[in-house]
């Protein structure tokens, strides 16, 4: 789970806590952002993504997602509204990413909104993908709407737009880690607290956008860790905890973590938490 795991740009109530933002997108790059890569990889496979794709990803965070996409052959443009992620998505794709491209026209990192990265005459993208799960943060869709609002007029007739959110709450053990998030958030009643899924969220997004579904699947994700440690870092980098540190502050926060955590402990002190998650294809008109 920004997962993506994780939506962290929504407002919240109160006071903005204090972030190390650097530290997090660090965390989220080398902590959380793998725990999706069975998600990428499967909608690759399927999508069968190639050297005649061109790629725009949403919400890009540190940029793996799109490494993926570069290995395979096609050419990606990423955006994302954090600058911190954003410099470490530079590090990996900008210069010497491998991959069967080069040059600028295979990779693009672009500051701003999907808007900005039109460039005149060129073909439209083939395949958009928003990879952060959505329907673990209440608002959230609203905001990934407004995303493919301005992407969907870059893209080809028919293109692929992918839609990602967690599965079920009884599929996802991390729900119970989770709800440390909506507890500790309540006094304030924060819009950005993390909520449990529910069944319809992706097909919700993809018609207010007036996309075409074309199919879906499911992908376990489990959520593995070295230490709790780890995981409270990883979770936290997703911002699904940042309402509840608004509400009490940060050792509360990491308190709480550390005990949800306990019950997935193993033996030898790593976390590990099977999860399931959701993904829906669409077509643009």
């Amino acid at each position: 789970m920004t997962p993506t795991l994780v939506r962290q740009h929504l407002p919240h109530a109160g006071a903005a806590p204090r972030v190390d933002l650097r530290a997090r997108a660090r965390d989220w790059s080398e902590i959380q952002e793998r725990m999706l890569v069975p998600l990428y990889e499967a909608v690759y496979e399927r999508l069968e993504v190639g050297p005649a794709t061109r790629l725009l990803g949403l919400g890009c965070g540190s940029g793996l997602s799109l490494l993926m996409a570069v290995v395979r052959g096609a050419a990606v443009t990423g955006v994302d509204a954090s600058p911190e992620r954003m410099a470490l998505a530079r590090e990996r794709l900008l210069p010497g990413t491998p991959g069967t491209r080069s040059g600028q026209d295979a990779r693009r990192l672009v500051d701003g909104s999907p808007r900005d990265t039109a460039v005149p005459g060129a073909p439209g993208y083939t395949l958009v993908t928003a990879f952060e799960p959505i329907g673990c943060l209440a608002g959230d869709s609203e905001g990934l709407g407004g995303l493919l609002a301005e992407a969907t007029p870059l893209t080809q007739r028919g293109a692929a737009v992918v839609l990602a959110g967690w599965g079920p709450p009884e599929r996802c053990a991390t729900a119970s880690v989770m709800r440390v998030a909506t507890k500790l958030a309540e006094p304030l009643r924060a819009s950005g607290s993390w909520r449990p899924a529910c069944r319809d969220d992706l097909e919700d997004v993809a018609q207010r956008a007036g996309l075409r579904p074309d199919g879906s699947g499911r992908v376990a994700c489990p959520f593995g860790y070295a230490d709790v440690d780890s995981a409270v870092r990883g979770l936290k980098s997703t911002g699904l905890f940042d309402a509840a540190m608004t509400a009490t502050d940060q050792v509360q926060v990491d308190k709480e973590l550390t005990e949800a955590l306990h019950p997935h402990r193993r033996q030898d002190g790593t976390v590990w938490m099977p999860n399931v998650f959701r993904y829906l294809i669409a077509r643009t008109p």
